[in-house]
């Protein structure tokens, strides 16, 4: 029995893998929510679990590159680096409507300037990566 709770843990303190697998059921609910809402990218989040996952669970770390949906994300991220020509669209698409909703609501001048630098950095990062066609 205390083997199989060794192989399902990663080694090291406790508090350590605790921390880890919080961060990657946050990431993961972050990525989870960010499918409907257009300020949350979902791959970021899904790659950040996977990456916390694998310091803490290895279980759950399997079951998140297996899954149908996100494990094909994860294994082009780590192959690659690589996002879906969709998926860049998508998120391109979002931060547009987010930031044009930001000017309709007529949010404060200096939020829109902080909120369009934020985006344009993000847009940048999401572009510069190389196209996955899976």
């Amino acid at each position: 029995m205390f083997k199989f709770a060794v192989s399902r843990w990663r080694t090291g303190p406790i508090a350590r893998r605790c921390a880890w697998l919080t961060l990657g059921w946050v990431a993961l609910a972050l990525g989870v929510i960010g499918v409907a809402l257009p300020l949350l990218p979902t791959t970021p989040f899904i790659i950040l679990a996977a990456f916390a996952f694998g310091r803490s669970s290895l279980r759950l770390q399997t079951w998140l590159e297996n899954n149908r949906t996100f494990g094909p994300i994860i294994a082009e991220w780590r192959t690659n680096g690589a996002i879906a020509p969709r998926n860049k669209a998508m998120a391109i698409a979002m931060m547009l409507a987010a930031f044009s909703a930001s000017i309709a609501m007529g949010i404060a001048s200096l939020v829109l300037i902080i909120q369009g630098v934020c985006m344009l950095g993000a847009a940048a990062f999401i572009l510069s990566r190389p196209n996955y066609s899976g």
